[in-house]
């Protein structure tokens, strides 16, 4: 870039504002440099079989094929269609921010079957939002001023930093968790976070968590939401519940909301108490924009909503989605359907990398699982950590997450997306991910078993892996692309 570009964008920084000028975005992490490399030069299995494979979106599509075949058998449901095209001139004139009332009772009907019936939802709680990044953004704002500050069970999504943080001036302070015990959050490790804020004079108005987790693919028991919840309600501060993957559980402990917990203890104050839910993840349409806050509070709510004109999703997204989600027979097959390829994909994944020595953590859902390589690290620190990616990244050609863009406090801990590619881009990922081990186990081993075991994945990779650690590898990332196109560009084709 040359010096009087650079003067020409100091200059138009000048004239805007804060927040457009600074970093809050947090786009400038390897979380989305992961991104920008796939952009650049994206895998196919025939046009550019050596391209980067993305495996750093949590995207579902292992069952789009289900939904298009109800698709296709309910035209009616869609006002693009001859079947729909009479409810064309309502669909497309009314745009009310409560949301047409069919969307709203057959999302408060959905959450209650993805929670297995065992908390039921009132349709006029449920609030729009333009994904569940508004749906968090809304919940910050309504809830804290700037400056003001939530906890967050560390490691914790990325982009909530975004999300949550950046437009709204709200703090995320964070509750560290660690391996010895699975990252499970802890009564002492809440309390000393909470110590701590106050300490600093910074004032907590709530507690953000992911049940099921991001990044870490596990559900939370029931013990530890009683423990946050009874927290909340005796140091009256809210809790947030983005429960985003409540659908993508695919093997026990059933998954236990937030909302079975006020079920349970009608001592708490329920004003305290809010969930921020999206279809993104569940039936794999983050395209749609459908996000969802629901609030027990009425002040919330009521705020939310008038807030919601902000991010409204399509009346015609919303006709479609009513359609298909109050058919009971349908949700039914497609949640059962969810669960049996989330759990198939995940163990032949997990059961492939142990097969050269990579430990998993032991989870049940999402669309990702936490894998370690701390034995491949040259030093515990986070930038070896970042080295050993910048490998994969470039050599292995796998955007796969590292722990600290996820604020990991451990070294050597790594994201792995396993839903947003087809059968065939899996095996190629796990062909290379494999040669790699071998690659640097040999560095470490001259054993005639290590040498023929490698030489084998070698016949079948046709992949070109380096022979030590190359200098440039070192150097940051400098991506073409001036933001990641990842969430619009196919993971697989």
């Amino acid at each position: 870039m040359g010096i009087h570009h650079v003067d020409e964008i100091n200059s138009s920084c000048l004239l805007l504002s804060r927040v457009a000028t600074n970093d809050g975005h947090g786009e400038n992490s390897s979380y989305f440099d992961g991104w920008k490399a796939y952009d650049s030069n994206p895998f196919h299995p025939t046009r550019n079989p050596e391209g980067v494979i993305q495996m750093g979106l949590a995207e579902h599509q292992l069952c789009l094929g289900t939904m298009q075949e109800w698709i296709r058998k309910n035209p009616k449901a869609s006002i693009c269609t001859e079947e729909g095209l009479s409810q064309f001139k309502d669909i497309a004139n009314f745009q009310d921010y409560h949301g047409l009332p069919q969307f709203r009772k057959a999302i408060a009907k959905f959450m209650g079957k993805v929670r297995g019936g065992r908390a039921e939802f009132d349709a006029d709680r449920v609030v729009m939002s333009g994904g569940a990044t508004g749906a968090q953004e809304t919940l910050a704002f309504c809830l804290a001023n700037p400056g003001e500050a939530f906890l967050i069970p560390t490691p914790y999504y990325p982009a909530f930093d975004r999300d949550f943080r950046w437009r709204t001036g709200v703090q995320l302070l964070p509750i560290h968790c660690h391996s010895i015990n699975n990252f499970k959050i802890t009564e002492t490790a809440l309390m000393t976070a909470y110590r701590r804020a106050l300490k600093s004079n910074i004032k907590v108005k709530g507690i953000l968590v992911t049940n099921p987790s991001n990044p870490l693919g596990t559900t939370m028991d029931r013990a530890t939401l009683r423990t946050l919840a009874r927290f909340a309600n005796e140091n009256n501060i809210h809790l947030i519940c983005d429960e985003i993957f409540g659908g993508t559980v695919f093997d026990g402990p059933e998954f236990a909301s937030i909302s079975t917990v006020l079920e349970d203890d009608p001592r708490l104050n329920r004003d305290l108490f809010h969930i921020a839910y999206s279809l993104s993840k569940d039936l794999g349409v983050p395209g749609f924009r459908v996000g969802i806050i629901y609030s027990y509070n009425d002040a919330v709510v009521s705020c939310a909503r008038k807030m919601s004109s902000f991010g409204l999703v399509s009346t015609q997204t919303q006709h479609l989605l009513a359609a298909m989600l109050g058919d009971d027979e349908f949700t039914t097959k497609l949640l059962a359907e969810s669960r049996r390829q989330l759990s198939r994909r995940h163990a032949v994944f997990t059961s492939g990398l142990e097969r050269v020595g990579i430990r998993c953590l032991e989870s049940n859902a999402g669309l990702f699982f936490w894998m370690n390589l701390k034995h491949l690290l040259k030093a515990a620190t986070v930038e070896a950590e970042l080295e050993l990616w910048r490998v994969i990244i470039h050599k292995v050609k796998l955007n796969i997450s590292p722990g600290s863009a996820f604020h990991c406090s451990e070294p050597g801990w790594f994201r792995v997306c396993f839903a947003n590619m087809d059968d065939g881009t899996m095996e190629v990922a796990l062909r290379r991910i494999r040669a790699f081990v071998y690659e640097a186990n040999e560095r470490g081993t001259t054993s005639a078993q290590t040498t023929k075991n490698k030489k084998r994945f070698d016949r079948t990779l046709r992949l070109s892996l380096p022979r030590r650690f190359d200098h440039d590898l070192m150097t940051t990332m400098t991506p073409r692309l001036m933001s990641p196109h990842s969430p619009l560009v196919k993971a697989a084709n």
